[in-house]
């Protein structure tokens, strides 16, 4: 009986454990997210601040529409490396923070013979 309640209390202990490594894990990954996504939302109003500058400085439209294309190309590459690597942050954090728990979940294999 003794082993049995000493038993459950280290899987308690051991649970516990596990589950405050991955709220830091997550906690860590969500603080880089939201930093990168704030960057991501600057550089994108700064963007679109020279954007209206350069063209309320064309002398033509058909400058106007070849700074507006410049802008479209480079604001969509811009957007798809910014999804591409908030993605990646999304990834890592669903690993570190299934990280703690994999103990649990996969079994111990016997070694080799």
């Amino acid at each position: 009986m003794i082993n049995n309640f000493e038993d459950m209390q280290k899987l308690n202990k051991d649970g516990m454990d596990a589950t405050m490594k991955s709220f830091g894990a997550l906690s860590k990954v969500s603080q880089t997210i939201a930093a990168e996504l704030a960057d991501y939302s600057k550089k994108s109003f700064e963007d679109g601040t020279k954007l209206m500058e350069k063209l309320f400085g064309a002398k033509s439209l058909d400058k106007a529409m070849e700074i507006q294309a410049d802008y479209a190309k480079t604001a969509y590459e811009g957007f798809v490396a910014e999804a591409t690597k908030i993605g990646e942050l999304y990834v890592d954090l669903a690993k570190e923070s299934y990280k703690p728990f994999e103990s649990y979940v996969m079994p111990k294999t016997a070694p080799a013979k």
